[in-house]
């Protein structure tokens, strides 16, 4: 597959507060009329499922956001809690991004369809740095689902989730690291859902490996924040 680099503008908006609430950020989205992006790429033909999925995202001097909107058939929710989970054996939607131009080490963010997750960085797959809970409960979030974990649930779904994530835990692998805005990074947007009825691997910058694997910043997309 030949390397394909798709890119974003970043919105920068401002709030009146460094953390405001979920409901100030869902509706800013709405104000704003960030765009929306699809996360439509099938890349392996072993799983050719496709639920439609979108993202969008915007920042501001202190945080990144992120919403996700999901329809499927069928949905599965199992972890109800942050420490030890697994996300991608859910229904999932992560965002993975090189934030530094000091060094490689790349964060991937990791949600299941209730908000639950993981927030780990590092140079590639196997040399992770898995951030502790008192790192993850930093990053606020909520889904259309509730938080409560509720195993599967069959036939035609909707969900959207909400994500807020504060700047300062990116510094974790570049101390360096004041500020986003003028800057173009390298990120991709992914769902999946290993163990659900259908799994499925969809990102939205087309990946070239030859087995599902998102770890791949070879193939990330570019994102460019205003």
């Amino acid at each position: 597959m030949k390397l394909l680099i798709m890119t974003i503008l970043v919105a920068k908006v401002a709030f009146s507060t460094p953390e405001p609430s979920i409901e100030e950020v869902k509706a800013r989205f709405d104000e704003a009329a960030v765009e929306w992006h699809a996360i439509d790429q099938v890349n392996w033909a072993d799983f050719p499922y496709k639920p439609d999925v979108r993202f969008r995202i915007m920042h501001s001097e202190t945080e990144i956001y992120l919403q996700y909107e999901v329809r499927e058939e069928g949905v599965r929710a199992t972890y109800g809690q942050d420490a030890g989970s697994l996300p991608y054996l859910d229904d999932c939607v992560e965002f993975f991004m090189i934030p530094s131009e000091r060094d490689s080490a790349y964060f991937n963010l990791e949600m299941n369809c209730i908000g639950h997750g993981t927030f780990h960085f590092g140079p590639n797959r196997n040399e992770r740095h898995r951030c502790g809970e008192e790192i993850v409960r930093q990053i606020r979030r909520e889904s259309t689902l509730g938080s409560e974990a509720f195993g599967t649930r069959e036939g035609p779904q909707a969900w959207t989730l909400t994500i807020a994530v504060p700047k300062r835990l990116y510094a974790q692998s570049d101390l360096n690291l004041t500020s986003f805005s003028g800057r173009t990074v390298r990120a991709n947007f992914y769902k999946c859902g290993d163990h659900t009825a259908v799994p499925h691997f969809l990102s939205w910058n087309p990946v070239g490996s030859p087995r599902p694997n998102f770890h791949t910043p070879e193939w990330f997309g570019e994102i460019h924040f205003e």
